[in-house]
């Protein structure tokens, strides 16, 4: 079972050069990035990782949106995948050993299927109604993320809407991780709005960033999803 930190950062080419984010993200102390940029070209968005992976803390964890063969001849940490990207098996034949292949899903059906693939972890939303994604699926709504969150056996992490305001509902669900975008890119300074963040978070959990009990336990105390 992999372990994946509380807070993971999506460097999205939409608020600026994806490079430029990652840096801004690795000083407020974000450790899970993914770069994100669906107009680049596979030369072109190898030149960015490559660059990021160069300033990357020792620590940190960088994967690619959508591009498993880039993943790998960048040797990035992984790749995530969407509904309409290879499927996880194929993903996989490209991958290097040990890389780590996340999922995208949004609804029970999608999220039971990609439990039993060869998938690390599995995102699943949108959970609230987001701007960062063109022609976004339905709304999953906190309910239903803390069903799937009980029905699987992999590492979730939500995505869609997550702000301050609603992690803590969104955390007492269950999941494992939390992907985060426009809350974090789109507030000013990237670096201390990461600081704020991991402040929040700590304020939450304690300092330890793992989920505590399973892969989709999280400590909130008495606070309930929904």
């Amino acid at each position: 079972m992999i372990h994946l930190p509380r807070l993971y950062a999506v460097a999205d080419r939409t608020f600026g050069r994806p490079v430029d984010l990652a840096k801004r993200l690795f000083e407020g102390g974000a450790r899970l990035i993914q770069i994100r940029d669906k107009n680049a070209g596979a030369r072109d968005l190898l030149l960015d990782v490559e660059e990021v992976l160069k300033v990357a803390p020792s620590d940190a964890l960088v994967l690619v949106n959508d591009r498993a063969d880039v993943a790998r001849l960048a040797k990035a940490a992984g790749v995530h995948l969407g509904q309409q990207d290879l499927p996880p098996d194929a993903a996989r034949r490209i991958l290097s050993a040990g890389q780590m292949l996340g999922y995208s899903t949004h609804n029970m059906e999608q999220a039971l299927a990609a439990d039993q693939s060869s998938v690390d972890y599995i995102a699943v939303g949108p959970v609230f109604a987001t701007r960062t994604k063109q022609n976004p699926d339905p709304v999953v709504g906190l309910g239903s993320l803390a069903d799937i969150c009980a029905r699987l056996g992999k590492p979730v992490v939500a995505i869609g809407g997550i702000t301050l305001d609603n992690v803590k509902e969104v955390y007492a669900c269950g999941v494992a991780s939390v992907a985060v975008i426009a809350d974090l890119l789109g507030r000013g300074d990237v670096a201390s709005r990461t600081r704020e963040w991991l402040r929040f978070i700590d304020s939450i959990d304690g300092p330890n960033d793992g989920p505590n009990d399973g892969p989709n336990a999280a400590n909130v105390g008495a606070n309930s999803c929904g």
